[in-house]
């Protein structure tokens, strides 16, 4: 349970119902041509919840009781692409007690039998367009005994047993479903599976009031924790936030932007299109909703935008983007030339740039208006670097790289991974801490320089080199769209540096052109050895570099390198 000193105990439910009952007629939610109010949301995932009671999901016991790798919860996933349903689907689980389940609509068949398994789902939302998938696992999955159909355009139709999602609504009991908010806590969980692009998904195990007040920074606006949920949702009535989360709901940076709007009282929007990046149908959202804030995956979003942006101007049909207050990025690198450019055509606005993980949540900020911007992310109060061994935090100006970590309140595990769990959540010097797997140096001034993944570090020929480092000089060449940087076997240097790249539509670049931008800005042993073309830099939905794929791609191509320098 929460401290009492540390103010109000925050739990989903409980920040919701407080904002709703102070603004209830105000747009809680705005896709395509339909409005939700916040009454009306309410009611919907009342009986949403109602309804998951009456198939027998909630809680099986109390938190205390657990492990810090177990949960007490049913399991309901969500299989979704963005849109009402997924929110609805997420906030009535967790009034039902339940916790809901984020479910990558990419996974194959065995990718999603693994997930549906791991996580123990007794309950499966999902869109019409996913029933095949979805049908080729249950008969492994005994313990999915609710099936929840969301109707789209694929024309499948509900699978065996499943209910209809607007019956699964109108069947439930509103009142019922606001007794069971009532018994909502803290102590609840938020679980989010991460990506799975350098291994198997997990799924990281938050107390809601941790995760609240450490990922989703909800407090006043000095920073003092709210003294209780009615104070929230007072100061809920003043906001005129219109967020835009342009990310797939399933991963975290975009539900977490929806899950901050709520509770500052503002109102989410969607894109049109849910199912693909659609730059022009992003930026006609914007305009159309009058959105005051764009969350994106760095450069993979980033950069398609700015060219539809160029695009539309070139063409004399510009977009009106002048609501825009602050964009948001989280999740993949926006480089410094990205948010140049951002700057340059949307003209007065913030971009926030955000460091964190799932493991780990918010850890530092980066803020740029205009030219007047920090090189460096400022830690939170509660990020810190830690050595190699994982005992002491380095200080300003160590040139030693090291773990970045959070310390405090962190998640309390990973599911049923009790090793995992030891090993990223350890205890140091008698505090919870996270270390997430990033490596960074803490600089003089305070900042962080942040590395990127250990998974993703390549070891060549003694030294050290962090893919996305290279990444961030490849992209700002005129000529790259896109790159990912991975390692690969060589009998030299032990593994070789080796560029994925995909080039700007009408633009060439040579080899050594490109080594050469590289040994400009950085050491000559970080420079790629070897490059390879693609059409396209393979991602996940929400921007994440899929280095699985990137080092397959590396492997299958010419093994031995034909550059003996080593810097």
């Amino acid at each position: 349970m929460a401290d009492a000193s540390s103010g109000a105990e925050l739990s989903l439910v409980g920040i919701f119902d407080a904002v709703e009952a102070e603004v209830p007629e105000r747009a809680c939610l705005e896709w395509r041509d339909a409005t939700w109010s916040w009454a009306t949301t309410g009611e919907r995932t009342r009986r949403f919840a109602a309804s998951l009671a009456e198939a027998g999901l909630g809680l099986r016991r109390e938190l205390a009781s657990c492990d810090p790798w177990e949960s007490p919860h049913d399991h309901v996933a969500i299989y979704l692409h963005n849109g009402n349903e997924y929110l609805e689907a997420m906030l009535g689980a967790y009034r039902a007690r339940c916790a809901p389940i984020n479910v990558n609509y990419r996974y194959r068949s065995d990718e999603l039998r693994y997930v549906l398994d791991d996580s123990a789902a007794r309950a499966v939302v999902y869109h019409a367009a996913f029933a095949p998938t979805l049908a080729e696992v249950l008969d492994d999955l005994p313990a999915i005994d609710t099936l929840i159909h969301v109707a789209d355009d694929s024309g499948n139709p509900p699978l065996r047993g499943a209910i209809p999602y607007e019956q699964f609504i109108s069947d439930g009991d509103a009142s019922r479903g606001a007794e069971l908010s009532a018994s909502c806590s803290g102590d609840d969980l938020y679980v989010c599976y991460t990506g799975g692009t350098t291994g198997n998904p997990k799924g990281v195990l938050w107390r809601q009031d941790d995760f609240l007040r450490a990922a989703l920074g909800i407090s006043r606006r000095d920073g003092t924790p709210f003294e209780s949920l009615a104070e929230l949702g007072v100061a809920a009535r003043r906001s005129s936030l219109r967020a835009l989360p342009a990310a797939p709901l399933m991963h975290g940076a975009a539900h977490w932007n929806a899950m901050s709007c709520w509770a500052a009282g503002g109102t989410i929007v969607m894109q049109d299109e849910t199912s693909r990046l659609d730059p022009a149908d992003i930026w006609r959202s914007v305009q159309r909703h009058r959105a005051t804030s764009l969350l994106i995956v760095g450069d993979p979003f980033a950069r398609p935008l700015l060219d539809e942006w160029d695009r539309a101007t070139a063409a004399s049909q510009p977009y009106d983007a002048s609501s825009l207050r602050h964009l948001l990025s989280g999740g993949a690198v926006l480089s410094p030339e990205t948010k140049a450019a951002l700057i340059e055509r949307l003209g007065d606005i913030t971009i926030v740039d955000v460091l964190g993980s799932t493991e780990s949540g918010r850890q530092a900020v980066a803020q740029r208006r205009g030219d007047d911007h920090s090189g460096g992310f400022v830690p939170s109060s509660s990020a810190l670097v830690l050595d190699d061994e994982l005992r002491l935090p380095l200080p300003p100006g160590d040139e030693r790289i090291g773990w970045l970590a959070q310390s405090g309140r962190v998640p309390r595990g990973y599911l049923g991974d009790p090793d995992k769990t030891r090993r990223t959540f350890p205890v140091v010097g008698g505090v919870p801490t996270a270390v997430a797997g990033d490596r960074a140096r803490h600089r003089a001034d305070g900042s962080i320089e942040l590395l990127g993944r250990d998974s993703a570090t390549i070891n060549t020929g003694g030294e050290k080199v962090f893919g996305e480092e290279v990444e961030t000089v490849l992209k700002a060449h005129p000529a790259v769209f896109d790159a990912i940087v991975c390692g690969r076997a060589s009998q030299r240097w032990g593994q070789e540096v080796v560029a994925l790249v995909s080039l700007r539509a009408g633009h060439n670049a040579a080899d050594e052109d490109l080594r050469q931008w590289c040994r400009d800005r950085l050491a000559d042993f970080k420079a790629p050895k070897a490059f390879v073309y693609v059409e396209e830099v393979r991602r996940s939905p929400s921007g994440k570099a899929d280095y699985r794929w990137a080092r397959a791609t590396a492997a299958g191509t010419h093994n031995s390198s034909t550059d003996n320098s080593q810097g």
